[in-house]
C-alpha cells in the first residue's frame, strides 16, 4: 500500500503548485512570459522556500531573456494570471521597484533597497479557522497608485502557501516579476524600501506559523506595510 500511496501523494502535491506567467490588464491577459520574466519553476510549478536566496526576488530562470515591457497608466488595475489557480492558503502581496535612470526594465536585476509594497491581503479569521480571499482565484489584480512617479518598474507578485509553515522552511513562496512602464504618474515618494533577499526572515511570524491549530487570533503578512500613494 505504501508504494502506491507515496507516488500518488507526490503527484497531488505537485498539481497543487502554481505559477504567475502572464499579466492581466485592460480586461485581457497577455501571452505567457511575454511581459513576465520566466521563473525557475515554469515547468515544475514548485515554490521557493529559502528567504535568504536571490530566488526570493523574482524567482528568475535567467536574466536578460528578452521579456517586453508593458505600458500602463497610473491608477490602472494590473495583475497576474495564476496557473493552475492559487490552490494553497496564504497571503497575497504586490511589490514594485523603480528602475534606475541609467538602466531599463529588461536590463535591471532589482537588487538593493528598492522594493516597496503596494498591496497585501491577509486572512479573515473566525471560529471555523482562517480564510484567504485569493485561494482558488485564477487571476489577481491591484490598482497602480495614482501618485506613483512615471517611469519603468519591476512589478512583483508574491503568494505564500502556509499549509506547511509550522516549521522553519515550510512556507512556500510563489513569485513572478513583470516589467512595466508607468505613464501619467504623480509625485509620490514610495516607502519604506526593502531588499530581496533581506526583507524577510524565516522565523517572521507571518512566515513561520501554524494556521490550523490553535487558530491564530490575528495574522499580519511579512514585510513592510503597503505604500498607498
Amino acid at each position: 500500500m505504501k508504494s502506491f500511496l507515496l507516488p500518488l501523494l507526490a503527484a497531488t502535491s505537485a498539481t497543487a503548485h502554481y505559477t504567475f506567467p502572464a499579466l492581466v490588464a485592460n480586461g485581457a491577459s497577455t501571452t505567457d512570459w511575454q511581459y513576465v520574466r520566466k521563473t525557475t519553476n515554469y515547468q515544475s510549478n514548485g515554490p521557493v522556500t529559502d528567504v535568504s536566496s536571490n530566488q526570493i526576488r523574482c524567482y528568475e530562470l535567467s536574466p536578460g531573456s528578452g521579456v517586453k515591457t508593458y505600458e500602463v497608466k497610473a491608477g490602472d488595475s494590473v495583475g497576474f494570471v495564476a496557473k493552475s489557480s492559487i490552490s494553497h492558503p496564504g497571503p497575497l502581496m504586490f511589490y514594485m521597484a523603480k528602475v534606475p535612470s541609467d538602466k531599463t526594465a529588461d536590463t535591471w536585476d532589482g537588487s538593493g533597497n528598492v522594493w516597496f509594497k503596494i498591496y497585501e491581503q491577509g486572512a479573515t479569521i473566525s471560529s471555523a479557522g482562517m480564510a484567504w480571499a485569493s485561494q482558488g482565484k485564477s487571476s489577481v489584480s491591484v490598482p497602480i497608485p495614482k501618485s506613483l512617479p512615471s517611469g519603468e518598474y519591476l512589478f512583483r507578485i508574491e503568494h505564500i502557501g502556509l499549509h506547511s509553515a509550522g516549521s522553519v522552511g515550510g512556507a512556500q513562496f510563489y513569485i513572478s516579476c513583470a516589467q512595466l512602464k508607468v505613464t501619467g504618474g504623480g509625485s509620490g515618494s514610495p516607502s519604506p524600501l526593502v531588499s530581496f533577499p533581506g526583507a524577510y526572515k524565516a522565523t517572521d511570524p507571518g512566515i513561520q506559523i501554524n494556521i490550523y491549530y490553535p487558530i491564530p487570533a490575528s495574522y499580519t503578512p511579512p514585510g513592510p506595510r503597503p505604500w498607498t500613494g
